[in-house]
């Protein structure tokens, strides 16, 4: 190695700890040489005598690590030093070091648990905390503690969290290396709230370049704002202009990494693949705009999003650092200088935000049924487990009991994720391999045949497309199109819906083009997201899932009643179509035809006590057609009308006035039994047999009610109530009058006073309690009410019987009634009544 580093004054260090030692951890900030240096190192080694994998957050950098690593030993890539991505690859059977993305060290580990003719593996930027980051240092840390013990594993962080890693690993040593430090002039220059972000960076470029020395290099959330800012500069004489982002040909990103070979002045426009791992030749300036977008699973969606945010200060810190790398440098950041602190510190580990899908199928692979019990620095979180557990199960990757399926470990075995990876084996059973293969392509490289929502029109153009980028991309479509297949082969799969056999798979699309077959592939990958129409305008759609998705109106697909939909962005609620391609009603029916419910359902209405009996043919949350069911099950309607009751309470129950008053008495008497609480509690006990053929309420019968009410207290307890609340009062007349237990005061009568005479004491009830005596005369209007007769008749009855004699002439008034003799007739009638004695 020609180049001096600060990672080499520690590499002694780290040799010794390795010779003794299987686990180190090694801290080194941005620019000390870890990425390009370390690997080599350890080739002369006497354990080292067979591959070390250099894992590698970034497809880019991973090419950039291997060819830098051939280029410092002189070789050609592919020789000594070799990178393997999913798009692309350079190594030979005499490669020692191999630098991998952290995907592709996933399945090689899965697929060899042993790692075999393996003898170390470096995580590189393992403070970076990305899912497949995590996933693989679990897996490693596990194939050695039961298989390779004798394996070598260095977790390499570029900042101070170095000793969380040293615990995971069972205490592994710790290695510092100083970095190579120039010094670094922050600039906080802000920017309106009201600008957009890309008329504010294309400033500060502007005049960065007036005032600075060097090439610039300028983060920008995405793509688009690359291309915004891209539109609105103009290079001055002897600069250029480069993109850098992960959508680029190679060669593109060669460029922008590399010195410009006419000696010009370089300004690169770059998204957050620039901030580590790299180092751009010539960058002596940074602007900042302060923002990320970084994927996002929506738990509530069940799908990922990218979401603009602010970036962490650990990434504000790594992308000043840019600056400082060769020379001294200055970073201008579009913010004040005060926010700095209201960032948030890091960016949180991708396990915890993360779909958890590939991850639970992966470790249900491996042997272990609860990712928990590897060994993380953060355990992924239950919920998410479990949630990853049931979209597994939808895709037939998991049994009943998490264990894999076979077609699940079909699904393993393709380098794409479980959907992805579902869609090509079913794809390829039905013989659409290919088209699949290149959906999946199409679908995990953005900006492969352009950004239209009609996936169908950017499959064309893409096979058309020329670049090296696009090139790549098919050749990865055919190497996936002829992956093995499960042993049902690949048509006509064993036990295959017939419908989904003869599905029409060349059929001419409404846009032209190869027909359907796209839109069968996508609909296998995303069940959930297959979407009606729900306006006349294209603009609202509903999906099997439930979730509503937004479609600009004026796209081609917005006249179409099906699509299958891939991509979408926002929120839950009404998350807009990134990406889909029509499909029609005879493929949806005939790939989810098993899935298709015919349910039938019983409204019940609180207003009018009424059953209304529907049925609808259902996919998920998505009505397919329904109306009025005559045939409905009257145990069902029977069902609605209880639950109707117990959700909007006895009220609606027609009671009669009798058991009104048998309620009323049993409050009175203390019985619970026939309070609202009571009733509710014992509802399906007393009301379904008074529900039995009816489909209203108003139907059931009063006496059935009053009949139920009874049966309540039984026998016993209706004795019991009649001692303690009698029903009726039975004067010495001989009327039966009702006892009115919820009037205000006690219980009360109301009678004619006639009826009482004779009676020296005041009547009561139950346990001595008086009855309230609402006395009347014999028209029925109020005389006195009373709850001493006793009293009445020796004080006031005196004036009363004087003003009712003129009154009541024919009806007797005696002078003194407690010894009269009670009577409701007239005094001429209870003459007659005397004489014909």
């Amino acid at each position: 190695m020609r180049e001096t580093l600060p990672i080499h004054a520690v590499l002694p260090v780290l040799l010794d700890v390795l010779r003794d030692a299987s686990n180190a951890v090694l801290v080194a900030p941005p620019g000390a040489g870890k990425t390009t240096a370390v690997a080599p190192a350890l080739l002369n080694e006497p354990w080292c005598t067979g591959e070390v994998l250099l894992l590698s957050p970034r497809r880019l950098a991973a090419r950039a690590a291997g060819e830098r690593m051939a280029a410092l030993a002189g070789e050609a890539v592919g020789r000594t030093f070799g990178y393997a991505t999913r798009m692309d690859a350079k190594r030979s059977a005499a490669t020692r070091v191999t630098v991998v993305t952290e995907g592709i060290f996933v399945n090689r580990i899965q697929a060899d648990p042993e790692l075999a003719g393996v003898s170390a593996v470096l995580f590189d930027e393992v403070h970076e905390r990305s899912l497949d980051s995590d996933f693989g240092l679990a897996l490693a840390l596990d194939a050695q503690a039961g298989l390779r013990p004798d394996l070598r594993l260095v977790a390499m962080s570029a900042t101070l969290d170095g000793t969380r890693f040293s615990g995971l690993m069972g205490d592994a040593p710790m290695v510092e290396s100083e970095g190579r430090s120039y010094p670094l002039t922050l600039k906080h220059v802000g920017r309106a709230a009201e600008a957009r972000i890309e008329d504010s960076v294309a400033t500060a470029i502007r005049g960065a370049l007036r005032e600075e020395a060097g090439g610039v290099l300028a983060f920008l959330p995405g793509v688009a704002e690359i291309e915004r800012t891209a539109e609105r500069l103009e290079m001055p004489a002897g600069a250029v202009l480069h993109r850098l982002h992960g959508s680029l040909e190679p060669g593109a990103q060669r460029a922008a990494i590399g010195p410009d070979p006419e000696g010009r002045r370089k300004v690169v426009l770059a998204t957050s693949i620039a901030e580590t791992s790299l180092t751009l030749d010539g960058i002596r300036v940074v602007i900042d705009s302060g923002l990320a977008r970084r994927p996002r699973y929506d738990r509530a969606a069940g799908m990922t999003r990218l979401v603009t945010e602010r970036a962490s200060q650990a990434s504000v810190t790594q992308r000043a650092g840019r600056a400082a790398r060769q020379g001294p440098g200055v970073a201008y950041r579009l913010w004040e200088e005060a926010a700095t602190a209201g960032l948030p510190r890091f960016d949180s580990p991708e396990i915890l935000e993360a779909d958890l899908s590939a991850l639970t199928l992966d470790c249900a692979l491996w042997g272990v049924s609860d990712p928990r019990q590897l060994a993380w620095l953060d355990p992924p979180p239950e919920a998410a487990v479990a949630e990853a557990r049931a979209r597994l199960g939808v895709l037939e990757a998991l049994d009943g009991d998490g264990r894999p399926t076979e077609h699940g470990k079909a699904i393993a075995r393709m380098p794409l994720p479980p959907r992805l990876g579902h869609m090509l084996v079913r794809a390829g059973e039905m013989g659409l391999a290919r088209t699949a293969a290149q959906v999946a392509v199409l679908l995990g490289e953005r900006g492969l045949g352009g950004n239209e929502p009609d996936l169908e029109l950017r499959l064309r153009r893409w096979r058309s497309e020329r670049g090296q980028r696009a090139e790549n991309a098919r050749r990865l479509a055919e190497r996936w199109s002829k992956l093995p297949l499960p042993s049902e082969g690949r048509t006509g799969g064993r036990g295959m819906d017939p419908k989904r056999a003869a599905l029409p798979l060349s059929q001419p699309s409404p846009q032209g083009g190869e027909g359907f077959a796209v839109a069968i592939c996508i609909a296998l990958a995303f069940p959930d997201r297959v979407a009606k129409r729900r306006d006349g305008s294209g603009e609202t759609w509903a999906s099997v899932g439930g979730r509503g998705f937004k479609l600009d109106p004026t796209s081609s697909l917005a006249r179409a009643e099906w699509l299958a939909v891939a991509e979408t962005q926002g929120m839950a609620s009404g998350a807009r179509i990134l990406s889909a391609v029509e499909i029609d009603t005879a493929q949806v029916e005939a790939l989810f035809g098993e899935r298709i419910e015919t349910r039938r359902r019983v409204r019940f209405d609180p207003v009018t006590g009424r059953t209304e009996a529907v049925r609808a043919r259902r996919l998920g949350a998505i009505r397919l057609s329904g109306g009025p069911d005559s045939a409905a099950d009257p145990g069902e309607i029977a069902a609605a009308l209880l639950e109707g009751v117990r959700a909007h309470g006895l009220d609606l129950l027609p009671w009669s006035e009798t058991a009104q008053a048998l309620r009323t008495r049993a409050t009175y008497g203390g019985y619970a039994a026939l309070s609202d609480e009571a009733l509710v509690e014992r509802l399906d006990e007393w009301l379904p047999p008074l529900l039995a053929g009816k489909r209203r309420l108003d139907a059931v019968a009063a006496e059935g009610l009053t009949q139920a009410l009874q049966n309540l207290l039984g026998w016993e307890g209706q004795r019991t109530l009649d001692r303690l609340a009698p029903p009726r009062f039975e004067t010495p007349a001989g009327s039966s009058h009702a006892i009115d237990y919820a009037a205000e005061g006690g219980p009360r009568v109301e009678l004619r006073v006639q009826s009482l005479f004779g009676l020296a004491e005041h009547p009561t009830i139950g346990e001595g309690v008086p009855l309230v005596l609402s006395l009347t005369s014999p028209a029925g209007r109020p005389i006195q009410t009373t709850k001493d007769l006793p009293g009445f008749w020796a004080g006031s009855w005196a004036a009363v019987a004087k003003e009712m004699r003129g009154r009541y002439p024919r009806h007797p008034w005696p002078d003194d009634p407690a010894n009269a003799s009670a009577t409701l007739r007239t005094k001429n009638a209870d003459a007659r009544r005397a004489a014909a004695r």
